[in-house]
């Protein structure tokens, strides 16, 4: 068999406190799959979320932890229109994120905001309508 190199199967954070992401992460919807001392997995519907303790993922890498540090990087979800991204940005910051930037509308024809999960990793939730979703919420 022959994969794809073009595909993410797993997306995986460093945290400072799995108890509190998992609490952050929980809050928001994610359903547990799976979870040890220092790891938790949710299911995306074919891969895989995960929240790595980062002293946990600097074993893991063999890196030092302070070399493990949230990169210039968004992580998105895309929804069907405006209003879900506002509730989307609502429900964030009664979890526990930290704005960063209110939803507003975009140069490109899109409507986004930004947030902040509690270790700081940046989130974007858009509703771009070049790219519409199907009844499953996948990029059609």
């Amino acid at each position: 068999m022959t994969l794809p190199f073009n595909r993410v199967t797993f997306i995986t954070l460093a945290v400072a406190e799995l108890p509190r992401a998992r609490a952050y992460y929980e809050a928001l919807g994610w359903q547990l799959e799976s979870a040890n001392e220092m790891v938790a997995f949710y299911d995306m519907g074919g891969s895989k979320f995960g929240l790595f303790t980062l002293d946990g993922l600097a074993q893991e890498t063999g890196r030092e932890a302070s070399d493990l540090r949230t990169g210039a990087m968004t992580l998105a979800q895309n929804y069907p229109d405006p209003a879900a991204v506002d509730a989307a940005y609502a429900h964030a910051l009664k979890c526990g994120a930290t704005p960063v930037r209110a939803p507003f509308e975009t140069n490109w024809g899109g409507y986004s905001c930004y947030v902040a999960d509690p270790d700081g990793h940046v989130w974007e939730f858009a509703h771009n309508p070049f790219s519409p979703l199907d009844q499953d919420g996948r990029i059609a």
